[in-house]
């Protein structure tokens, strides 16, 4: 392993914005961003400083310094890897930077080059059943979650990458042409995993298809719709979920942000106070992937229409914790034909 290689991929300097750490993040893939100046190290961002810093109302456009720390773990050349390993679990880290005593950059210790993914257990449930009317004609004879991209369905793209990250239980839930969607996966066994149906009589929603689980485990799930394709970590996702111990269900949230197309008169009674020309509006919007602990599924009726909203606000309604996930990769809800045409081809 070279620790030295590709270190100042991860490097920008304390004048960039959060929207250059984040594509930072997405284009390197180190899973940290080195603050440098001269290549000495001033400090560290990763992904958890921007999700706090979005949820502390910061935008994209504002500059990194207000989520630097400061105060990051590292260590020095002739470290040992049991020793960094231990680094990591300890304090929950997936890299550590390398610097000499002058606090100079010499690499990065990354730890899925350490060990390898971890087999997870916890299954992953994708609502794959959508009829995806707004994607006619081509969802005529092809039910949504098969369309291609690429080459390959979406819905294939999401299974592998979550593979990839050591998960290897999925659930599908299925109706609009569901058996064609089961005769393209089957049990799964040809990809290395499984692969377990919900056969929905009637749709059930985002959530109602969940009522249908046969078995459940101690183990928190994770739920996904079958249109979100996303650079998002499901085990980022899970480990975000489970280190808040009262919370019973995370939703994946995505900044909105759309511009007013005029400029907005702000007035107090009929007297003109102000002007804000082509307002930016942000909101958070519910990115369509869950985890949900297996006690958050007794409050669905089997067999009944119900949406993940509707099952967040029956929680909340009895005093249960729900959290947000801020989501910062790329993110993508194909349901229509220009996101389609837009993913298909820019696509990696």
């Amino acid at each position: 392993m070279n620790i030295k290689k590709d270190w100042k991929r991860a490097a920008l300097t304390d004048k960039a914005s959060i929207k250059d750490a984040v594509k930072n993040l997405v284009a390197s893939s180190l899973q940290i961003i080195l603050i440098v100046d001269n290549n000495h190290l001033l400090g560290v961002v990763n992904d958890g400083d921007i999700r706090r810093g979005i949820l502390r109302g910061l935008s994209l456009d504002d500059s990194i310094k207000s989520i630097i720390n400061r105060s990051p773990v590292v260590v020095s050349e002739d470290e040992t890897l049991e020793s960094v390993l231990h680094l990591m679990n300890s304090n929950v880290l997936n890299a550590i930077p390398i610097v000499d005593k002058s606090h100079q950059v010499l690499g990065l210790h990354l730890l899925n080059e350490i060990i390898s993914p971890q087999k997870k257990n916890n299954k992953i449930i994708i609502m794959a059943g959508g009829q995806g009317s707004r994607l006619l004609p081509k969802t005529k004879d092809c039910p949504k979650p098969l369309l291609p991209i690429k080459g390959k369905p979406m819905l294939e793209h999401i299974i592998m990458k979550a593979k990839d990250e050591g998960f290897h239980r999925f659930v599908l839930a299925v109706y609009y042409l569901g058996d064609m969607i089961k005769s393209y996966f089957g049990d799964g066994s040809d990809w290395g995993i499984e692969i377990e149906y919900l056969n929905e009589e009637i749709p059930l929603g985002t959530a109602g298809a969940l009522s249908l689980l046969k078995e459940t485990s101690d183990l928190p799930i994770i739920v996904t719709n079958a249109d979100v394709i996303s650079d998002l970590s499901y085990n980022g996702l899970l480990d975000y979920h489970t280190r808040h111990i009262d919370n019973y269900a995370t939703m994946g949230i995505r900044l909105y942000e759309i511009m007013h197309p005029f400029g907005v008169v702000n007035l107090k009674g009929n007297d003109i106070i102000g002007f804000d020309e082509k307002p930016i509006l942000r909101n958070n919007i519910n990115a369509g992937v869950y985890v949900l602990n297996p006690k958050a599924l007794s409050f669905l009726e089997k067999n009944q229409y119900f949406d993940m909203p509707s099952l967040f606000k029956r929680l909340q309604e009895n005093k249960l914790r729900t959290i947000a996930y801020p989501i910062h990769e790329s993110w993508h809800d194909i349901g229509h034909h220009d996101e389609y045409n837009k993913v298909n081809n820019n696509y990696e």
